[in-house]
Order: C-alpha cells, then sequence, then structure tokens
C-alpha cells in the first residue's frame, strides 16, 4: 500500500471533539474514544498539499469557486463512481450536511407538518426536525436474520395516516450499514410520489461501501424521483475532513432549489470556508488512490472484528454492514438494560462508543462502534471490551 493507516496520530490536546471532551460529556478522561464519525487518519497528502499553498499565499479573504474547476472536479467523481451526470445549476454549497437538512425540513415543510425518519437513524435526524417544529414520524426499521430492512407497509401506513410531507433517508444507512438497492429505494420513492412527498437524501457516506454492493443515487432513479429530492452530498466523511465545513447540496428542480436557496440566505450564510473549497476540490481530483486504499483497509479492520468477535465474544453480534465505517454491535443476548451496557462499556471497558438508544428507541440493546482507525487501536478496544465481559461472567 502506498500509504500508512497503521500510523498512530496523537490527536490529544488539538480540540478534536472526540478526544478531547470525554471529561465535559460526563465521561472518564481515559476512555478509548471510537465513537463519533471521523476517522484517526490524516487526509491525502494532495488535499495537504493544496491546503499549505493556500497558507503560504496568506490572505484568506471571502472566496468562492471562480472557475468550473471545482464542479468539475464534483462533477467527474459522481459520474465515475455512480453514473450520475450533473449539471452546474443544481449545486448549492452549504456548510453541512445536516445543516442543510434543516434547511429543507423549513423549505419543504410548514411548521406542525410531519417528517418521518426510518430508526435506529443518525440521531440529528429527529433532533432538526424537533428543533424546526415539525413533527416526527417514525418507520422503524425490520431487524431480522441479522439484517435491517423497510417496511413498506409500515412506511406507506403512516406516510398516510400522518400526512408526511417529508422523508429523510439515510444512504448508506447510519448505523446499520445497509447499502439500499434500487428495488428498495423504488418502492419507498414510488411511494412519496403517491403521497406527494419531498425526500432528502443524506448520501454523505455514499463512498464506503464493500464489495458485492453499490450506491445507489436516489435521485438518479428517475426524472420524477429527481424532482422532488434534496440530495446531500459531501467530500468531509470520504477524506476525514469534517472541521472544514463543506457540503454539496444538489437539487435539480427549479422550484425547489429556490426555496431551499430562500432558507439558507435567511441564516445569513453566503460564502464558504475557503479552506474547505480548497480541500474539496484537490480531494475529488486526486484522492481516489488514496480512498481505494482506505477502503482496503477498513474492510481487513471489517474482518478483524468479525473474526474478533466469533473467537472471543461470540455474546456480542455483528450487524454485518454494507457500506460506511460505522460498526452496528448486538449485546442484547446479555440481557444488560441500557443502563447497565454503558455502565459496562464506559466504567468497566473504559471505552467511548455511540449507544444505540441515541438512534431511536429501536437502538435498545445496541452500540456504535467507528473503526476508521489504526488496526492497534482496534484491537486494544476489543481487547478492553471482552476484558469487561470475562469480569462479569466471572462475578456472575
Amino acid at each position: 500500500m502506498s500509504y500508512s493507516f497503521d500510523t498512530i496520530i496523537d490527536r490529544r490536546g488539538t480540540d478534536s471533539l472526540k478526544y478531547d471532551f470525554a471529561a465535559k460529556r460526563g465521561l472518564p478522561e481515559d476512555v478509548l474514544p471510537l465513537w463519533v464519525a471521523d476517522m484517526d487518519f490524516t487526509s491525502p497528502p494532495e488535499v495537504l498539499d493544496a491546503l499549505a499553498e493556500k497558507c503560504r499565499h496568506g490572505i484568506f479573504g471571502y472566496s468562492d469557486a471562480a472557475d468550473e474547476g471545482y464542479f468539475g472536479a464534483l462533477a467527474k467523481w459522481y459520474s465515475e463512481r455512480f453514473g450520475w451526470l450533473i449539471s452546474p445549476e443544481w449545486l448549492v454549497k452549504a456548510p453541512g450536511v445536516v445543516f442543510a437538512i434543516c434547511a429543507a425540513i423549513r423549505a419543504l415543510t410548514e411548521e406542525g407538518d410531519a417528517v418521518l425518519i426510518q430508526q435506529p437513524v443518525y440521531y440529528p435526524f429527529s433532533e432538526s426536525v424537533h428543533a424546526n417544529g415539525r413533527r416526527l414520524v417514525v418507520s422503524e426499521l425490520v431487524y431480522s436474520d441479522g439484517k435491517y430492512s423497510v417496511d413498506l407497509k409500515d412506511f406507506e401506513d403512516k406516510i398516510k395516516s400522518e400526512k408526511v410531507k417529508l422523508f429523510i433517508i439515510c444512504s448508506p444507512h447510519n448505523p446499520v450499514g445497509r447499502v439500499w438497492r434500487i428495488d428498495e429505494l423504488s418502492a419507498m420513492g414510488e411511494i412519496c410520489l403517491r403521497y406527494g412527498v419531498k425526500v432528502v437524501s443524506d448520501e454523505i457516506h455514499a463512498d464506503f461501501v464493500y464489495p458485492g454492493n453499490r450506491h445507489q443515487v436516489f435521485a438518479a432513479i428517475s426524472p420524477e424521483l429527481a424532482e422532488i429530492t434534496v440530495t446531500c452530498t459531501a467530500p468531509t466523511k470520504t477524506f476525514n475532513l469534517a472541521g472544514l465545513q463543506i457540503s454539496n447540496i444538489l437539487i435539480s428542480d427549479p422550484a425547489l432549489r429556490s426555496r431551499f436557496r430562500q432558507e439558507i440566505r435567511k441564516t445569513g450564510y453566503s460564502q464558504p470556508n475557503i479552506m474547505g473549497l480548497v480541500a474539496c476540490r484537490a480531494a475529488y481530483e486526486h484522492g481516489a488512490g488514496w480512498l481505494d486504499e482506505l477502503m482496503a483497509y477498513l474492510g481487513s479492520n471489517l474482518d478483524f472484528v468479525r473474526d474478533f468477535l466469533a473467537r472471543e465474544i461470540p455474546q456480542v453480534q455483528l450487524v454485518e454492514p454494507e457500506g460506511t465505517y460505522l460498526v452496528w454491535l448486538d449485546f442484547r443476548a446479555l440481557g444488560l438494560t441500557d443502563r447497565e451496557l454503558d455502565d459496562l462499556i464506559v466504567n468497566k471497558a473504559k471505552l467511548w462508543l455511540d449507544a444505540g438508544t441515541m438512534f431511536g428507541a429501536s437502538g435498545t440493546g445496541f452500540q456504535r462502534i467507528n473503526i476508521a482507525c489504526p488496526r492497534s487501536i482496534l484491537e486494544r478496544a476489543l481487547r478492553q471490551l471482552k476484558d469487561a465481559l470475562d469480569s462479569i461472567g466471572a462475578a456472575r
């Protein structure tokens, strides 16, 4: 491999949300953090070089993408990787996907309107709905035989009975790791078309798909679905750039795009972060090789987790991910309450994971772990988990 993902980089004392805020969030300072979705790997060297060049220039005034290079890099990436042809006028830049989701909620619904999500799902979805005065409707995913699926009957029934105006889909899905098949997406899309429901498709994890699976852009399925969809993309997960705050929101329908832009204007946001622009373009132009090697490394990390659990702690079940670097673990066989499970993870295993209940009531008994770290850190975390479970077994 050309890049080293085994190198441990000390992130403590760098104002890292992942590493430096345990005590402020009520956790022991010595917990090993594998929670929030950023990676413990440096970004591609070409991105670092582009940022360094901008720093050497030394002026950071109001900026935007002045030529076609930025959009060209974005368009080439989505064409080559996903077969999606996009137009320049579709693009609206925003500081982040959650920011864009909140703007879309305000643009496409009125206060009190129903917004549907599929739990267990990325917790800012529900927070965004509540924060903007909309009514949350949940159609829970079905977990059976180690895999999650959509309950299409419940999905349609909820949309019809609750008069849902907006559906927020997570694709690929965080935290359960599903990469939705085109037939699943089409079925949900047909229901949304039937009842006049607009769609926000969070596709920030699109680049993290394991062999045997393929990400399908929701808006690319048909012109009819494109007309009702706000597609949220960003280079920030893919290339570990979250702190640079840049996302690319793609909306083909002019009326939908106009409403969305109006909500962005109401926030006072205009020009994007110059470093985010520089990093995004460099990543999409030069980061493909780095990403391919990263995916191979993540795949080997996933193999390690799978083998370790099966061999050392079979009472913890891996929910096999088809995508993302966030792994959903099933602890329900332990028979612990959520409070007891959190105590096991934090105080006995000395780990900082994301408790399943953060993602909705159906996350009870689960935990989310971030495997985008050097193998030695991942092995240390799983051994600490095994030791904690052994201590419970000895006590019982």
